[in-house]
């Protein structure tokens, strides 16, 4: 199913965005939200788990882009200002590519046509506000987006003409051949973990496994901790400068990339490293078996990132291990969560309750709140999506009998 990547002149997007604003204005409510701190047990399931988390997104967080049909994506807040509305002041790609990711776990969780047109509109709406078509400068953005374009046509027959092959040679266009990888962002000289695992996950899978295996190799020898087994966030080329950090992230995709290769290649030593940063990750990025927590921006994105990967290789490779942090993960923010009308709302930490004020005044406000005042983290986009995420992959699990 093929679905066309319209875009629209600069001239109607003038005219979209000035009724857009208008509209937006007349309709926003003025309303008090409640909040639950103390939620009720709500579904066993989790697939019905996965549901809420998916409405509660669609809900509060998508939108129509400036005014036009089929074409939708997601504010970065909630509630959210008009300025986020527009998504005129920030524009996050990769977020969109993770919202797009996680509306194709629920089509292929429960197939409706209204999921379906969902996607399109997800896709359309990246495409169209991304104002350069599909690509843009940064191999770990356009990597994210190739993935989950790949899964559409893959799981669901939902293809966007020519995104998928242009997006993949973007990356390879990326790729300095001095160093053995892609950069973060092209031209420039860090080599990050973000950008070189999704890009070598979408290598094999598009069919590049020498590719893919040079991208693992270089995170294997050029970014492995000695002391924890882990994965650091990247490295400065030619210096050899290394940002030590240890991120959740970084690990679920070099976990993704062996867990492509052990499955194409069959070669053990793919399988061995998947299951080594699989126990490094339990062993370091824990809490009492559940996925550590992330600040919010960002960060917010991390936690679930880390669950999708967790779950590819729980499936593919049979590591028990993965599965058992998914599952209690999905299960401490499931109890943590708080409620609005109905429908949860997760924190950054899964171990912890929510913790929100006693109310949320959503109203007409142009611009979000001064960068002084105190953060609510439960307002990212991030957050939300990491735990949609993290609920789909322990819906897909259990379905599979893990």
């Amino acid at each position: 199913m093929d679905h066309p990547s319209k875009g629209i002149g600069r001239r109607k997007v003038l005219f979209a965005l000035a009724g857009s604003v208008a509209l937006t204005a007349m309709t926003q409510p003025m309303q008090a939200v409640t909040i639950a701190r103390k939620a009720p047990p709500g579904p066993e399931g989790p697939g019905e788990r996965a549901h809420l988390a998916e409405r509660a997104i669609i809900e509060r967080h998508v939108h129509m882009l400036w005014g036009q049909p089929g074409m939708r994506l997601g504010t970065l807040h909630w509630p959210s200002s008009l300025l986020d509305q527009l998504l005129l002041a920030r524009w996050c790609y990769w977020w969109q590519a993770h919202l797009l990711d996680c509306a194709i776990d629920a089509a292929y969780r429960a197939r409706t046509p209204e999921r379906i047109d969902r996607i399109g509109d997800l896709a359309r709406g990246i495409h169209t506000r991304n104002l350069t078509g599909w690509t843009n400068g940064y191999c770990d953005d356009m990597s994210w987006l190739v993935l989950a374009l790949e899964r559409a046509d893959r799981l669901l027959g939902v293809r966007f003409g020519d995104a998928v092959p242009r997006l993949r040679n973007a990356l390879v266009d990326g790729w300095n051949p001095a160093v053995g990888a892609v950069p973060w962002k092209i031209g420039n000289d860090y080599y990050s973990t973000s950008a070189i695992g999704p890009t070598g996950i979408a290598m094999a899978r598009l069919g590049n496994v020498p590719r893919a295996a040079q991208l693992a190799d270089f995170l294997n020898t050029r970014l492995r901790d000695a002391d924890s087994g882990l994965v650091f966030d990247g490295v400065h080329e030619p210096s050899g400068r290394v940002n030590r950090v240890l991120l959740t992230y970084c690990q679920g995709v070099a976990i993704g990339l062996e867990t492509e290769l052990a499955v194409r290649t069959g070669d053990s030593g793919h399988r061995d490293r998947a299951a080594a940063l699989v126990a490094g990750t339990a062993d370091r990025l824990t809490t009492a078996g559940v996925i550590a927590a992330a600040a919010g921006n960002d960060s917010g994105l991390f936690m679930g990132i880390l669950a999708r990967y967790l779950t590819q290789t729980a499936l593919a490779l049979g590591d028990t291990t993965a599965a058992r942090i998914v599952h209690a993960s999905a299960q401490a923010a499931w109890a943590n969560r708080a409620e609005v009308d109905g429908l949860p709302l997760f924190g950054a930490d899964w171990t912890r309750p929510v913790a929100a004020p006693g109310s949320l005044m959503t109203f007409p406000d142009l611009t979000d709140p001064p960068t002084g005042s105190a953060p609510n983290l439960t307002r990212d986009l991030s957050i939300q999506l990491s735990a949609w995420m993290l609920l789909e992959a322990d819906y897909q699990l259990t379905a599979a009998g893990h």
